[in-house]
């Protein structure tokens, strides 16, 4: 017997009873019977790996003591999320368990996640604040001074709470300016895409324009707990309160709560009403100290008035009477004038007397010096014109050799354009002459007696006289008057030997 004779039949029985399944049947079997005991699941637990692939999708490792969880947030679910979990972060997820039989592997399917309590929240808060404060979001150089006296105000707030009324009975009662309101939600899933796109919205007003330009920002919203403010930790409002040209007061919540976008802003105010109250000064004591300083600038005025008036009284009595320092001026200068005359007179005479004397001894000298002097021009003048005529026509000769040469350059020029001229008309000329018609064969018929051209066959009678021109010369002939189609053929039908007929 053999050895597998010697075997028991039983757990081969056992074996074949047992249902026969392919793997994918099995997949399937797992992960409905999965889905359908837990179809709807939180899961708590600490996020790890949490990785964005480039499709959009997230996957995230949930653990804690004892096991791991895989789970996946597809990207229309994770690109709409208010929170997104980062690594070491305890979160809740909410979702559906299935399998994933790829990997034999079982896994969640989020649909929305949140922070597992206020510790988480804080946690990732305060990772954002340093994550932006190292950006340079925060720093105190960004800040910029409000203005004192703005003119126009705009604010980021709700319709529906009692903020906005506040803030505009605040304003009312300070100092009464325009106020530009943006309405917004503060709180929910769409509230930071609102605030940030308000707040990029009032610095996109152009000056000047149809809509005036604010020239402060006041960011509100009442108190609520760190859930309902969490709007105003998101990065897109940070980064537009930090971008914005405006200055821009944050007045989120009472005045211990605190949020990112008052670290951002220019000023923090703890409550919206104080937000009213740092953005205009009150109007009451702006006109007390207008009245105190238009006071205080006429009594100056007046002191000084009454300091200028007194120095110039005190000048006044140093001065001597300007009448007297006139006489005195007018009598000096009578004096001088007086001198003067005679003065001139005396200094006419002395110099008149002195040319008299000196003209007597000069004129002698004066008339051989001068005759002296005619002499030598005269002999320097005959030796110097016949060089002085030979220099000059030297370049007169020159200027007429060139011309000369010119002259003749041109006319030969003329000539050659001019035989040119002449050689295209008489070729022109040939070229309409007749007698180069009659060189191809043709012939001028013209009366004997009188010269004239006969141009048509009815001009001539028999027997009348005429002259052939032909290219080489003429002949004279005679009209015999017969028909000429009439003799060509006579004289084809009468052609032989002997009877070729006369030419003319």
């Amino acid at each position: 017997m053999s050895e597998t004779d010697s075997e028991d039949p039983a757990p081969r029985e056992r074996v074949q009873n047992v249902p026969e399944y392919s793997v994918g049947e099995i997949a399937g079997a797992l992960r409905r019977t999965v889905e359908d005991a837990f179809g709807r699941v939180r899961v708590r637990g600490e996020a790890g790996r949490v990785k964005v692939y480039g499709s959009g999708h997230a996957y995230i490792t949930l653990k804690d003591e004892t096991a791991v969880l895989e789970a996946v947030c597809f990207k229309p679910v994770w690109s709409k999320l208010k929170f997104k979990p980062t690594d070491g972060l305890e979160v809740i997820c909410s979702g559906k368990l299935t399998t994933y039989a790829s990997r034999s592997q079982y896994q969640l399917i989020i649909d929305h996640i949140e922070p597992a309590g206020v510790g988480a929240l804080m946690a990732l808060l305060e990772e954002r604040r340093k994550k932006l404060a190292a950006e340079g979001l925060f720093d105190q150089s960004h800040k910029r001074p409000l203005p004192h006296m703005p003119a126009v105000i705009g604010v980021v707030t709700s319709l529906g709470g009692a903020v906005i009324r506040d803030i505009l009975h605040r304003l009312r009662d300070r100092c009464p300016c325009h106020v530009l309101v943006w309405p917004v939600t503060v709180q929910g899933e769409r509230a930071a895409g609102e605030v940030a796109a308000a707040i990029r919205g009032f610095n996109a007003i152009a000056p000047g324009g149809p809509v005036p330009r604010p020239d402060v920002l006041i960011v509100a919203r009442g108190g609520g707990s760190l859930e309902d403010l969490w709007a105003f930790n998101e990065e897109a409002v940070v980064r537009a309160a930090a971008d914005s040209a405006i200055p821009l007061i944050s007045a989120v919540g009472h005045e211990t709560d605190t949020t990112l976008i008052d670290f951002a802003s220019d000023v923090r105010a703890p409550t919206p009403t104080a937000a009213a109250e740092m953005a205009v000064p009150v109007l009451a004591d702006l006109r007390y100290q207008t009245t105190d300083l238009d006071r205080r600038l006429l009594g100056g005025l007046n002191r000084r008035v009454e300091t200028a008036r007194r120095d110039l009284r005190a000048a006044v009595r140093g001065l001597r009477d300007p009448r007297e320092l006139l006489q005195n001026a007018m009598q000096r200068l009578d004096d001088l004038s007086s001198q003067l005359d005679k003065g001139l007179i005396a200094s006419v005479d002395n110099r008149r007397q002195r040319l008299r004397e000196a003209s007597l001894h000069l004129r002698p000298a004066l008339r051989s010096l001068v005759a002296e002097r005619r002499s030598g021009l005269k002999e320097v003048g005959a030796r110097l014109r016949p060089a002085l005529v030979a220099d000059r026509l030297k370049p007169a000769r020159r200027d007429l050799t060139l011309l000369s040469r010119q002259l003749s350059r041109e006319m030969a020029a003329q000539l050659r354009r001019d035989k040119d001229r002449l050689l295209g008309a008489t070729r022109l000329l040939e070229s309409f002459s007749y007698q180069e018609v009659l060189k191809r064969g043709f012939a001028v018929v013209r009366d004997a007696g009188t010269g004239t051209p006969l141009l048509a066959a009815a001009s001539t009678a028999p027997g009348q006289g005429i002259t052939l021109e032909f290219g080489d010369g003429r002949v004279a002939a005679h009209v015999d008057g017969g028909d000429v189609a009439s003799d060509t053929s006579a004289r084809r039908r009468g052609r032989g030997p002997g009877n070729q007929g006369s030419l003319l």
